[in-house]
Parts: structure tokens; sequence; C-alpha cells
């Protein structure tokens, strides 16, 4: 692969991987088909020395900034393009692999980002990691408000914010993902400066858009129980550029996959 023509997109995609090496074939697989200048990937549960360099490079992404973490968490992104100033905000306060965030040369900011899921209650009195949820939520928020650089952020944020985002809002009302409090963070985040939610921006609510589906239903499709968790947003000077947004729900059924599916954004730039 090479380099697009100039004039050409700037083609972004996020992925929460669910374990980079066990998934190495439909990544191949995706970027083969997809072909995007960058990706970004979550939950890669791999150190960095273990990471599968040698398969991106072979498929031209030799640009690499990893920040893994031993069988949890982990993220990285991975360019055909060159990145610079390389920061790792440790929003969870206690060293797990949660973010990266990169410039690149067309003068954008590119953070990659995966928020904890927040465990099974609602509850931070009974549940310390959904209080942890929310406090980085809060981090994220304090660190938003001075964000002034035209800025793309992605990744897993583990919220679906809108009551269309889930299969069913009144059967998932009180089920960590989709809680009011949740929601509430999340959106509070979103307007501490105007961040565009481009999924939304070229798919409006109330129309169907789905990026998780648990591992849990035999058949996927059939009940088609998703949630939209993965995210895509840009400072409105960035999302004014951005020309095509897909989620490649496809790729849900390939062999061995992700419980999540790849976002794509192109942006002309």
């Amino acid at each position: 692969m090479s380099r697009p023509d100039p004039q050409s997109n700037l083609k972004i995609a996020s992925w929460n991987i669910n374990s980079v090496r066990a998934r190495a074939g439909i990544v191949e697989q995706f970027l083969r088909t997809e072909q995007p200048d960058i990706l970004c990937l979550q939950e890669t549960k791999v150190m960095d020395d273990a990471f599968p360099r040698d398969l991106f490079q072979r498929l031209g992404y030799k640009h690499m900034v990893l920040c893994g973490q031993r069988m949890h968490h982990g993220v990285a992104i991975l360019s055909r393009l060159p990145l610079a100033n390389v920061d790792k905000h440790d929003w969870q306060a206690n060293g797990e692999a949660r973010h990266v965030g990169v410039d690149l040369e067309c003068g954008i900011r590119l953070e990659n980002v995966y928020i904890p899921a927040g465990g099974d209650i609602p509850d931070r009195a009974l549940n310390p990691k959904f209080g942890q949820k929310l406090d980085f939520l809060e981090r994220m928020t304090r660190w938003s408000e001075t964000t002034k650089r035209p800025t793309i952020m992605v990744g897993d944020f583990n919220v679906a914010p809108l009551e269309c985002d889930v299969w069913s809002h009144k059967a998932l009302i009180n089920v960590v993902s989709h809680t009011p409090v949740e929601v509430a963070a999340l959106t509070g985040l979103q307007q501490s400066n105007e961040w565009v939610d481009l999924g939304r921006h070229f798919h409006p609510a109330p129309g169907r858009l789905h990026t998780w589906w648990s591992y849990r239903s035999p058949d996927w499709t059939r009940n088609d129980r998703g949630r939209r968790l993965d995210h895509m947003w840009a400072t409105k000077d960035v999302a004014a550029t951005a020309v095509r947004h897909a989620v490649h729900e496809s790729c849900r059924s390939w062999e061995r996959p992700s419980d999540h599916i790849p976002l794509v954004t192109e942006f002309n730039v």
C-alpha cells in the first residue's frame, strides 16, 4: 500500500478488536479491503514488545504508536502517514492503557480512547468500576474544555447515548452503558467542546446504528440486540471537512470476530 494522492481524502478507521493477535486475520482482511490511511485500535490486549508489528508493516502501516497492557485494555494507532507528538493520558488514574494521541501532518490532532466498561451494577457505592468510569469521563471532560486545536476523537466510549442507540431503551435503561447517569456524563463531555458526533451527523437519529453485539447471542443477526458503543467525534472545524461515515456491520460475521465492528470516516483535508 502507498499513500493516496495528496488531493484524496483522509480515511480514518476505529475498531475495538478484542485482542489484536487473536483477530490478526480479520484485521488484515479489513485493511486490504478498506485501506484506511490510519487505523485506531482499542482493547489490543498485548504488551508493546509483543504487538504484531510485522503484520502492519507488511501492509504499509509503518508508523505505529502503541500503548499496551498484558491481557487487558490497550490502544494503538497504525498509520501510513507520519505521526508526531505522542501523548498518553491516564484518565483512569491507575496506569491502565486506555489512551494515545498524536499529531497528523495536516494539522489535526487524533485522540484514540478506550473508556472503561464500568462493570455490571450502575451504582458507584456498590460497584467501584462504575465510579471509575464516571470519574474517567469527568477527567476527559476537564481535558476537553481546554482543547483548542482541530481534533478527531475516536474509540470505544462504552456508552450508547441516545434511546435509538440501543435495541430497546426500555429494556436497557438500567443496564450499564445506557443508564441516565452515563448518558449525562457523555453528553457533558460532548458539550464541553461542542464535539460533533459524526455517526449521527451522517446517520441521523432515530435511525438504527449499532456497533456492538454480545457474544452471548448464538445468532446476533437474528435478534439484533445491538448497541452503539463506538464513536467518532470531531471539533466543528474538522467535522466540516467530513464527507463520509460508515459502520462495517458485516465484520461481525467474519471468522473469529470481535464483538465490535469498525467505523470509518473520510475527511477532505
